[in-house]
């Protein structure tokens, strides 16, 4: 992190183990199908950086601990933090399309910032605005979810993508034939899924696809379904953005990775 020229702070992840299987059933029953422990614990984590973000007054970029960042990220960032009427921007890619605008609203170099209208998997990298902190809370507050689909599906939330993505998950860097820095096993990985879902929970399944799909008419015409590729700098041939150098500025992002 700080080669790469970012102040950080370690934030300990809620763990699964203090949770208890019954507690609040009818809140962790809310989501569209049943969710294990670790990922509840993966969402309460998130939130109590959420609510950090939204007593604060400066944009924050939110870390996984399998994270991995790409050389220039912090250009980018002190890119981003200019922005106004943002409330939240991903940083990574999943191998999966995301439904995002044709026009960029900024470009640098070869650093392109896409209005984002759909996503569908991915919190490991993001930058977070105290606006956008206070949606997510506030969405929490009525149904559970998996931490990354809150925050696709949060409305109003105004979101923006970073083409090409400056972060992966460690999880994804075989598939792309990046040498990861270390082997890590995702814990949500290693529970069992949880029981069948409920009636209520498949309705809740077909509403939000349905919802998704009216999000996509809304936009048609100005925003294309795209295959977020990493940056060039997880490999070779990156050209560092031609965003100002952080500075001062810069000293203020708060990268909260979890452990």
């Amino acid at each position: 992190m700080r080669r790469l020229g970012l102040d950080f702070t370690f934030t300990v992840a809620v763990p699964a183990a203090g949770l208890a299987a019954g507690e609040r059933a009818r809140y962790w029953g809310s989501w569209q199908r049943p969710l294990r422990l670790t990922e509840r614990a993966c969402l309460l984590s998130h939130l109590d950086l959420w609510r950090r973000i939204a007593r604060g007054a400066s944009p924050v970029l939110v870390l996984e601990d399998d994270a991995l960042l790409a050389e220039g990220v912090a250009q980018v960032l002190a890119g981003i933090e200019t922005l106004s009427g943002v409330d939240h921007v991903s940083l990574e890619t999943r191998g999966r399309r995301k439904l995002v605008a044709r026009a960029p609203m900024m470009r640098a170099g070869e650093v392109r910032l896409r209005r984002l209208y759909q996503d569908r998997s991915g919190a490991a990298a993001y930058v977070l605005f105290p606006s956008g902190a206070r949606r997510l809370i506030g969405a929490v507050e009525r149904r559970a979810g998996l931490s990354d689909a809150v925050i696709c599906a949060t409305r109003g939330l105004t979101s923006y993508q970073v083409d090409p993505a400056m972060a992966i998950q460690l999880d994804q860097c075989e598939g792309l034939g990046i040498e990861p820095p270390l082997q890590t096993v995702s814990a949500i990985d290693r529970e069992p899924r949880a029981k069948r879902k409920t009636f209520a929970q498949t309705r809740r399944r077909i509403a939000a696809q349905l919802c998704m799909l009216v999000r996509r008419v809304a936009v048609l015409g100005r925003a294309e379904s795209r295959l977020i590729q990493p940056s060039a700098a997880f490999g070779c041939g990156f050209q560092t953005p031609e965003w100002p150098c952080p500075t001062e500025a810069q000293n203020r992002w708060l990268a909260a990775v979890q452990s």
